[in-house]
């Protein structure tokens, strides 16, 4: 008989091993392989849908800022109305203290001139009655002469 056998040879350990390993690293390589196209498609998916609701939230953000904007104009504008209110009320507060004192300036003026008006009256008043009275004395001496003179005459006269 020859020496080789029909029977096929039977492998060593460490042989049935290493067949044992590479058998798993291809099943490993090939989940690997699936794991990343699913990752990769996930990723895909993933992003799409962050680009969406970016572009919808860029979308609410300005109208947000409108919102803001508006808002901030409209206060921006209540502020001037009320500082243009408070200049008026300042100005006519301003015209109405001027016109105070232009009311006030012109009630000592006459104060003053009456003051002054009732003071020459009283001079004069006084000075007439000084007159009166210088000129009444004068008539009633020239009065008391002329009778007196005249009485003398009558005495004469009558002697």
């Amino acid at each position: 008989m020859s020496a080789k056998s029909t029977k096929p040879e039977e492998k060593g350990f460490f042989e049935k091993v290493k067949e044992t390993i590479e058998e798993l690293w291809e099943g490993t390589k090939e989940t690997a392989e699936d794991i990343k196209d699913k990752a990769e498609d996930k990723f895909d998916d993933v992003k799409k849908a962050v680009t969406a609701k970016k572009a919808s939230t860029t979308k609410k953000t300005t109208a947000a800022q409108r919102i803001v904007a508006n808002k901030a104009a409209d206060a921006t504008t209540q502020a001037k109305t009320t500082a243009v209110k408070v200049k008026a009320n300042s100005k006519v507060k301003a015209a109405t203290a001027k016109a105070k004192d232009e009311t006030t300036k012109a009630k000592k003026t006459v104060a003053d001139v009456k003051a002054k008006a009732d003071n020459k009256v009283k001079a004069v008043t006084a000075k007439a009655k000084t007159d009166t009275a210088n000129a009444k004395k004068a008539a009633t001496a020239k009065v008391t002469k002329a009778k007196t003179t005249a009485t003398k005459k009558k005495t004469a006269a009558a002697h």
